[in-house]
C-alpha cells in the first residue's frame, strides 16, 4: 500500500509563534473595546481627554479599533502562511466557497456600518450617543449581530483560500471569542437603552 501523501499529525504546525500571535490578537481585540468602552461609560475618560467631546472620543475609539483589527488581520494571513497546506483544501470548488464566503462576510460588515453610522458601529452607546430607533432592515434582519458573523465568514473564507487547516481551528477561536463577547455586550448595551427609555418615561410623568 502506498503511503499517505499528507499525514493527518502535520495539519497544524504548532511550533509556530505566529499561530499564537495570532490567536491573542482575536483574543484581545474585543476585550480592549468592550474594557474601554464599560470604563467610558462609567468614568467619561476618553470624553474628559477630548474635553468633553464624546463625538470625538468615539471616532478616536473608532480608528483605535479599525487600526487593531488591521494589524490583527496582518498577524493572521502570516500566521496562515507559515502553516501547512491540505490538498483536500486546494480544490477549485474549495476557492469558489471560500470567495463566497469573504464576499458575503464584507457585504455584512459594510452594510452593518451603513446603517448603525460610525458612532453607532463603534460603540457609540457607551458615550451617551444613542440612537433613535433599532435598526431592523438588511442586514439585522439577517443576524443580530452581522460585523462579527460577517468576520467570522472572512476569517473562515481566507483559511480555505490559503487551504491551511490552521485557519480553520484559528475562525473556530474567532465564533468562540465572538460568542463571549456579544454575552457581554448585548445585555449591556440593552441595559442602556432601557434606561434611556425609563428617564424618558419619568421625565413625560413629571411634566
Amino acid at each position: 500500500m502506498a503511503p499517505l501523501a499528507f499525514e493527518p499529525s502535520k495539519l497544524v504546525d504548532l511550533d509556530q509563534k505566529s499561530l499564537y500571535m495570532s490567536a491573542a490578537a482575536i483574543a484581545f481585540n474585543p476585550t480592549f473595546w468592550n474594557i474601554v468602552a464599560r470604563r467610558e461609560y462609567r468614568t467619561h475618560f476618553l470624553s474628559r481627554i477630548f474635553n468633553n467631546n464624546r463625538q470625538a472620543a468615539c471616532y478616536f475609539l473608532a480608528a483605535t479599533i479599525f487600526s487593531l483589527g488591521l494589524f490583527r488581520d496582518f498577524l493572521y494571513e502570516r500566521a496562515l502562511r507559515a502553516q501547512p497546506s491540505y490538498p483536500l483544501l486546494e480544490t477549485d470548488e474549495v476557492k469558489y466557497l471560500a470567495y463566497a464566503l469573504i464576499a458575503s462576510g464584507n457585504v455584512l460588515v459594510i452594510t452593518s456600518t451603513w446603517a448603525l453610522g460610525i458612532t453607532g458601529t463603534f460603540l457609540g452607546d457607551y458615550f451617551g450617543i444613542l440612537m433613535d430607533h433599532m435598526v431592523t432592515g438588511f442586514p439585522f434582519n439577517v443576524t443580530d449581530a452581522p460585523m462579527y458573523w460577517g468576520s467570522t465568514c472572512s476569517f473562515l473564507g481566507t483559511a480555505l483560500l490559503y487551504g491551511k487547516p490552521a485557519g480553520l481551528l484559528l475562525t473556530a477561536w474567532v465564533w468562540v471569542v465572538y460568542k463571549v463577547a456579544l454575552a457581554y455586550e448585548n445585555p449591556f448595551t440593552s441595559e442602556i437603552y432601557a434606561k434611556r427609555d425609563r428617564e424618558r418615561k419619568e421625565g413625560k410623568k413629571a411634566q
